[in-house]
């Protein structure tokens, strides 16, 4: 598959671009499982012009991260071209445009899944974004706002007449959230719209190989992303890929070999960041982590509680001795459970 000049294998699997989550030390962790292909956590056009020290360094790159992509979002056209100029320095392969953020703060504001209400604008801030770079510009959206205004297949047409690379369609409309179940049979008539000659790209509940799989045969997508499945289990990327390849289920960790992870995670987490800031960055992953275990909400606490290093580490001493020989929690089975 290609987007603009990007070569990637076969049925990619790429990690979906989330806020306070796709940090670089959880990109890292998940190239090392076999993602092919990765975004910054989406970030505000405002914040970029403004020159925010905590926006511009979302946008920064590992090398070994590539092919890369930086997420943008705003609802201000000049914002957003000012801010694509901005992002092209830090050498990202492509850029993408959320317009598929279904968050309150930011799409009743007119942003992310908010200029689904204004498709001229919508269609406007694309043009002029893809005229600003000379990188590749992608897309990711949603089936429409509501329920009364699915209008993806259409604006798929015009999105790629726009010159975008790609297009990442999420099964959902923004009313719901991330409620109720993806609907990929939209997803499906775009990819098969004999007028698209673009990558088209699944999101929406892609959480266990065998979805994955059934993602790629049934509805004939160009590649899948994962999202919220990926938060505690980076190794989905490569528990999918094995499936792909060979019809096989990989077995699941043990919960000490994912500890193991856990402690790298951490590690990593430190760059740049006090201790505590640290510590706390890695809470949304302490809590999806050990999901499943027995007996383990009075240790999951702890964790979320923690403020220090010692503190994180002498709980994870603790898990070992008393789940290590466990199985972790699988990605054959879905995050819905």
């Amino acid at each position: 598959m290609k987007i603009g000049s990007i070569i990637l294998p076969d049925k990619p699997l790429i990690l979906a671009p989330m806020e306070d989550v796709t940090d670089g030390p959880f990109r890292l962790l998940c190239k090392r499982f076999g993602v092919d292909l990765m975004f910054s956590e989406f970030v505000a056009s405002e914040a970029v012009i403004r020159k925010i020290d905590k926006t511009l360094q979302k946008m920064e790159i590992d090398p070994s991260e590539h092919p890369y992509g930086i997420q943008l979002y705003g609802k201000e056209i000049d914002a957003m071209v000012e801010s694509a100029k901005i992002a092209e320095q830090y050498a990202p392969d492509l850029i993408d445009i959320n317009f598929g953020c279904p968050v309150k703060k930011i799409a009743m504001k007119g942003a992310g899944a908010g200029m689904l209400r204004d498709i001229p604008k919508l269609l406007k801030m694309t043009e002029a974004v893809v005229k600003a770079t000379s990188l590749p510009v992608t897309v990711k959206t949603r089936l429409g706002w509501d329920e009364d205004s699915k209008n993806i297949v259409q604006l798929a047409e015009q999105l790629q007449d726009l010159g975008i690379a790609a297009l990442t369609i999420h099964g959902r409309t923004r009313a719901q959230l991330y409620t109720g179940q993806a609907d990929w049979t939209l997803i499906g008539e775009v990819r098969n719209n004999p007028r698209m000659h673009i990558p088209i790209i699944g999101n929406g509940d892609i959480d266990t190989p065998q979805k994955a799989k059934l993602a790629f045969d049934t509805y004939g997508v160009d590649a899948v992303m994962v999202g919220r499945a990926a938060i505690g289990r980076p190794w989905i990327f490569r528990d999918m890929r094995h499936y792909l390849d060979t019809g096989e289920i990989l077995p699941p960790q043990l919960v000490r070999e994912q500890v193991a992870l856990i402690r790298e995670h951490v590690e990593m987490s430190k760059a740049g960041r006090t201790e505590v800031r640290a510590v706390r960055s890695m809470r949304r992953f302490f809590s999806v982590y050990f999901k499943g275990l027995p007996d383990f909400r009075d240790t999951r606490v702890k964790l979320l509680q923690a403020e220090s290093f010692d503190e994180v580490n002498s709980l994870l001493d603790i898990i070992v001795d008393r789940w290590g020989d466990l199985p972790a929690y699988s990605s054959t089975e879905s995050v819905a459970k």
